[in-house]
């Protein structure tokens, strides 16, 4: 396994947005590399969000401090258990401090990820790319040597710069992320014997009651059933409004979870929809995606050749409060 020194503690100021990559194998390796990073940023009155998994937050608290001025540390699993949610948190920090140059360090893939996951994350380190391209912000993002092979090369095409010997260098991989996004777009296990359900505009009260019946059949908790209509509802919605009229919609349980999928003819326009909370006065879409990332523990998004299919996975038990400290 390739294994590089810290990356430069030094804030950069002659670019606008830095993403780099920082691979490490021992927790001494994360100190330096992670720890110097926000002790550099924090000391020169940079605002600083740490969204790292539990364990190694309590590892960098451990030396900082959970109250350290200037830091605001989250845990990944929680905050990032759904990828698709992590960019528009770390947007939203962003906006908060536009005019101090933030830096954050975000760990969104980690060694018990499910292939699923990690392949939405992936998806979501190459949007970073479009969605900060211009501001005055870095983002450090660690990676764990334990990772399989496929995780790191994809850390390669997703950053423009990696952790190197005493330095930093460019990544002689990074791809278009774009690109890398059509390469997400990977076929999904075909599950076994769903309930399928056709429907237009006309038949969108009687699936959410089906949807809702099923999940209830299936064993979803009552703190659930409220996050699941209203998913299923945004997704059945979106197929009626932007994907043709009509769709598909496909249920069933698998390992401890409720799937919901809808399949349509949409192609959505931008690569970010539903990755920024979106303005309620304003009409440029992006709610239903954005409020699906919001309630669902994984949201699987594919653009095929025939149109959209989005993969909504759900617990069969609520999981622990999010939150920052």
């Amino acid at each position: 396994m390739t294994s590089y020194a810290r990356p430069s503690s030094e804030p950069v100021q002659d670019a606008a947005f830095h993403h780099p990559a920082f691979f490490y194998t021992t927790e001494e390796d994360y100190l330096g590399g992670v720890g110097d990073f926000v002790r550099a940023h924090a000391d020169r009155g940079h605002p600083v969000l740490v969204a790292v998994p539990e364990e190694r937050l309590s590892l960098l608290q451990g030396v900082f401090g959970a109250a350290c001025e200037g830091v605001t540390w989250v845990d990944m699993r929680q905050a990032g258990r759904n990828p698709g949610r992590i960019l528009s948190m770390l947007q939203e920090f962003a906006d908060r401090h536009a005019d101090r140059r933030p830096a954050i360090v975000g760990e969104p893939i980690w060694p018990d990820r499910t292939p699923a996951e990690a392949c939405e994350a992936t998806r979501h380190e190459a949007l970073i790319n479009l969605a900060f391209a211009g501001r005055h912000a870095t983002i450090l993002c660690p990676y764990d040597t334990a990772l399989p092979e496929r995780i790191r090369a994809q850390a390669h095409r997703t950053h423009p710069v990696l952790g190197g010997p005493g330095e930093e260098r460019p990544s002689e991989h990074y791809a278009d992320p774009l690109a890398v996004c059509r390469d997400c777009d990977e076929p999904l296990p075909e599950p076994a014997e769903p309930l399928v359900l056709h429907f237009g505009e006309e038949d969108l009260g009687g699936v959410r009651d089906a949807a809702t019946d099923w999940a209830v059949a299936a064993g979803l908790s009552p703190r659930r059933r409220t996050d699941w209509l209203l998913a299923v509802s945004e997704a059945t919605c979106n197929s009626v409004r932007h994907g043709g009229g009509s769709g598909t919609l496909r249920l069933w349980p698998a390992a401890g979870a409720l799937v919901a999928e809808t399949r349509d003819r949409g192609r959505p326009a931008d690569p970010l929809v539903g990755r920024r909370r979106p303005d309620p006065l304003s009409a440029a879409g992006g709610r239903g995606v954005w409020m699906m990332h919001q309630l669902c523990d994984l949201v699987e998004l594919r653009v095929l050749p025939s149109g959209l299919v989005v993969r909504l996975h759900m617990t069969l038990d609520p999981p622990p409060h999010d939150g920052a400290g």
